[in-house]
């Protein structure tokens, strides 16, 4: 059933939704995943390298996106606070574009965690500003278009950064002896586009400022509604069998490198990768203006079932060991699919839930927290699993708890007066 908001409470910078700060907003998140996901594409390979096993993979994950989520929290809240956003989300993707350079120097865990961490530390600062100045760009109406046109931005530089990766790891390899070095080579050149999307963002988005909160902490969290409480638990459910996606790399790595070496593999890991990307920008903008006309709580529920179908199959392939290319390019581009509607779907109802700007900025920070604990839960148990048990345990954990959350979001009471319906 579709269902009808408030309007927020600030108007929003200019008229047309395809406005400078959307555009500028989108234009940023290309070049900061650019630089980071050509890191991504690469980091399983590299770690395959260095002799680390999986479950360090699940750690690393792990433990930067805690790092990220109540950062998320603590950014959110003082962004309302003072009244504006700006100068955080520029340091934020200051701080993300430079992180990834550091594993160009790693040897072991320590510093892969360190440059991890330090990363997600600035994307917890930014991502829940960026969402907030996102939805005061736009009206109610057009919510859906903008952050589906903002993840589609976002997604096309996560599709060039691996294939600029891939490019260079096959130019690289043949030409040293070292198998770390093309690795380490990759890295350094993510400072490009890292470093450059916080320069977009200053020359680009503009920013009305607005009335600073008085309100506490703790405060703020209580003022925010119910019906967004009850919609958080749908997607903590889901977020806790979402594992990274660098999970989902080095199991095409694994199976694929029986076959075809680990070098080739991986490269064919970050091109299925590519793929997953592709996918997900393909449908972002399409997804999200579809929820402006249908309403969005149907259509979240089935990207979350969609993951939990992914997940199944890669369980399949690690029970019949199924390392064919192009049935393991299909669970990329469903899992892409499911993440397309799940990033453009949460963050649009979250503004659509939480109408007013003072506790918007507090509203992103708790929904990026709670998604990211339940990406911690997921990293590090998918991939202690994986490591004490068999990936096929590790995925069938995800699968089950991605199709809860879907239940859950398909069956939660998101206002006090309508209950979701087909």
């Amino acid at each position: 059933m579709k269902q009808t908001f408030q309007a927020p409470a600030k108007t929003p910078l200019q008229d047309s939704w395809l406005n400078r700060n959307v555009v500028g907003m989108g234009l940023t998140s290309f070049l900061s995943d650019a630089g980071h996901e050509m890191a991504t594409a690469i980091l399983p390979g590299f770690l395959a390298v260095l002799g680390l096993s999986p479950e360090m993979l699940g750690l690393i994950e792990g433990i930067a996106d805690s790092t990220s989520s109540f950062v998320k929290l603590g950014s959110g809240w003082l962004s309302d606070r003072l009244g504006h956003r700006k100068p955080m989300t520029v340091g934020g993707y200051a701080l993300t574009g430079a992180s990834q350079g550091l594993f160009a120097f790693a040897f072991g865990l320590p510093l892969l965690l360190v440059g991890r961490t330090i990363g997600w530390f600035g994307r917890g600062i930014r991502s829940p500003l960026r969402d907030a100045m996102l939805a005061n760009s736009v009206t109610a109406q057009d919510r859906g278009k903008a952050f589906g046109f903002h993840r589609a931005g976002d997604t096309l530089g996560a599709i060039v950064g691996p294939l600029v990766a891939v490019w260079l790891l096959a130019y690289f390899h043949p030409r040293m002896t070292d198998p770390s070095e093309p690795f380490r080579i990759i890295f350094l050149l993510t400072l490009i586009p890292g470093l450059g999307s916080s320069v977009a963002f200053v020359a680009l988005v503009r920013e009305r400022r607005g009335v600073p909160s008085q309100m506490k902490f703790w405060t703020t969290v209580k003022a925010l509604p119910p019906s967004f409480r009850r919609f958080l638990s749908g997607v903590g459910i889901f977020g806790m069998g979402d594992f990274a996606r660098t999970l989902m790399i080095l199991a095409a790595t694994q199976l694929l490198t029986p076959r075809y070496g680990l070098s080739r593999a991986t490269e064919i890991a970050g091109l299925l990768y590519v793929g997953y990307n592709i996918v997900y920008a393909a449908y972002s903008y399409p997804v999200g203006t579809l929820s402006d006309r249908l309403g969005r709580h149907g259509l979240l529920s089935f990207g979350y079932m969609a993951g939990a179908l992914a997940s199944l199959g890669f369980l399949a392939a690690f029970l019949w060991k199924l390392d064919v290319v192009i049935y393991l390019l299909s669970l990329f581009g469903l899992s892409g699919f499911s993440i397309a509607i799940v990033d453009a779907l949460e963050g649009a109802l979250t503004a659509d839930l939480v109408v007013e700007d003072l506790t918007r900025g507090t509203a992103y920070g708790v929904l990026g927290t709670v998604n990211g604990v339940g990406d911690l839960a997921a990293s590090v148990i998918v991939g202690a699993l994986w490591t004490a048990v068999s990936p096929v345990w590790a995925f069938a954990y995800a699968a089950i708890l991605m199709g809860l959350g879907g239940i859950v979001i398909y069956r939660v009471r998101l206002n006090d007066n309508i209950e979701l319906q087909a």
